[in-house]
């Protein structure tokens, strides 16, 4: 078990963690025509527009109550009450989701009387959804925002069946953690709609932020789970959570709904692949395709072919937790020790990573912890960290600016996972030194006995 370390230093140096208002925005950004909402200064909103919009290199909804300096100290109602108005009046959104950020939380803005007030004088926006979450940047990280999210959409829009309705036996409710791409999620969908399964995804960025051009332009979110799908989803037979911060949301949902729900922390690797494959015969009640078992077979082909350059091998991972946990556990399996392991804030899976000691700080620790290792594990800001300490870069997470694809990138399911060891495994053939006449000589007066080159087949 690993032991949980808090950085205690007076600054923070080259920052891995995100804001919770970035967290919840890209989890707004999963609803259908959505317009996020943050209600701060515009400098907040700027910030996480930049940075969404250089990781997924598309258009990017955001919108701000723009906070100034009297306007925080007198209240921000009237700021809200008139973007809440012209956002409706402009973009025409089925759903709004309003983010706290620091200075409206240290003003101590009552975002949900705000909400109430708004619906008395202005009735004519009965017909818009407004989901209001409390996002302090101050505190948490980018997946705390995210799960917030997701669980206060889940109290907001999901309706409750009413008694006695009998319950979709083929429709199955998927909460989505923020450590799944988009390129993730349709492969989710893939393999649920196999097992005869009807999935509706929350959120669901595949269909917002997956890189499709759309046929008109819209200023609002041009794809993802509808209003309508989301109050649905009372009505579906269970609930998969993806990620242990999808926790909360499920449970919520089955206490206002009664839809029971399985927890999958691991979705990387084949112990995880045959986690969520059993889940799902479980649930549909059909065998697994005959397409995954052969998928299942490709990837232990691969684990054979791959692990003559993944064992015995020192990684250094920077990540979110769920993300962490994700990934160190299949480097892991793999044969890899996680050598440094570094996230943003705290969550019942640090306990979990297969690593000596998880450290709660910043991409200087891990660059600090990482000396000697084979590989950094981390997002486009460890690039610098990389250069210095000499050790290949493999970019995970979010952002990833100084590569194209990063939406596309696909790490789950015997497939996913079957890619993920070409791809490191390619890294780690290509920093493997090739001997030359100097270094053979070398090698045959000190170590006449040893072998440079690794096997190439099984």
């Amino acid at each position: 078990m690993a032991k949980i370390v808090s950085q205690t230093k007076s600054c923070t140096v080259n920052p891995l963690r995100m804001s919770q208002p970035l967290g919840a925005s890209l989890a707004f950004m999963g609803l259908r025509n959505c317009m996020p909402l943050l209600h701060g200064s515009q400098g907040c909103t700027s910030f996480g527009l930049v940075l969404f919009v250089r990781h997924f290199r598309e258009q990017i909804p955001m919108q701000t109550t723009a906070m100034s300096e009297v306007a925080t100290v007198l209240g921000g109602f009237d700021n809200v009450e008139q973007a809440i108005v012209n956002i409706v009046s402009r973009t025409k959104p089925d759903v709004i989701g309003i983010c706290t950020t620091g200075v409206t939380e240290i003003k101590g803005d009552d975002l949900d009387g705000f909400i109430k007030d708004v619906r008395t004088k202005h009735p004519e926006l009965a017909h818009v959804a407004l989901v209001p979450v409390s996002t302090p940047d101050f505190k948490g990280a980018f997946e705390d925002g995210f799960a917030a999210t997701v669980t206060r959409i889940v109290e907001t829009l999901v309706e409750a069946p009413e008694p006695g309705t009998e319950r979709d036996l083929a429709k199955l409710n998927v909460l989505a953690g923020s450590h799944l791409t988009p390129g993730d999620i349709d492969e989710l969908r893939d393999i649920i709609e196999a097992f005869g399964l009807v999935p509706t995804f929350l959120p669901d960025i595949s269909g917002s932020l997956d890189g499709h051009l759309p046929d008109d332009f819209t200023p609002t979110t041009h794809g993802g789970v509808s209003v309508a799908e989301v109050a649905a989803m009372g009505a579906a037979a269970h609930t998969l959570a993806l990620g242990e911060q999808m926790r909360d949301a499920a449970a919520a949902l089955e206490a206002k709904a009664g839809v029971s729900f399985t927890l999958l922390q691991r979705l990387t690797g084949l112990a995880a692949g045959d986690e969520l494959m059993a889940t799902l015969a479980r649930i549909s009640g059909r065998p697994v395709p005959p397409k995954y078992r052969r998928q299942r077979s490709q990837l232990v082909d691969a684990m054979l072919d791959g692990h003559f350059y993944f064992g015995g091998k020192q990684v250094a991972i920077g990540a979110e937790p769920d993300m962490l946990l994700n990934i160190a556990g299949w480097l892991a399996d793999m044969g890899c020790t996680v050598s440094a392991a570094v996230t943003t804030t705290t969550s019942p899976v640090l306990e979990l990573v297969p690593s000596d000691e998880v450290l709660i700080g910043d991409l200087e620790d891990l660059e600090h912890r990482a000396e000697g290792c084979d590989l950094l594990l981390t997002h486009s800001h460890g690039r610098q960290a990389s250069e210095r300490l000499g050790i290949p870069l493999f970019r995970i997470g979010l952002p990833m600016f100084d590569r194209l694809g990063a939406a596309h990138q696909v790490v789950v399911g015997y497939r996913g996972t079957r890619d993920l060891i070409f791809a490191i495994g390619n890294q780690f053939i290509a920093n493997i030194r090739e001997p030359n006449v100097d270094s053979w000589r070398t090698l045959a007066t000190s170590q006449p006995d040893r072998i440079d080159a690794p096997p190439t087949a099984h």
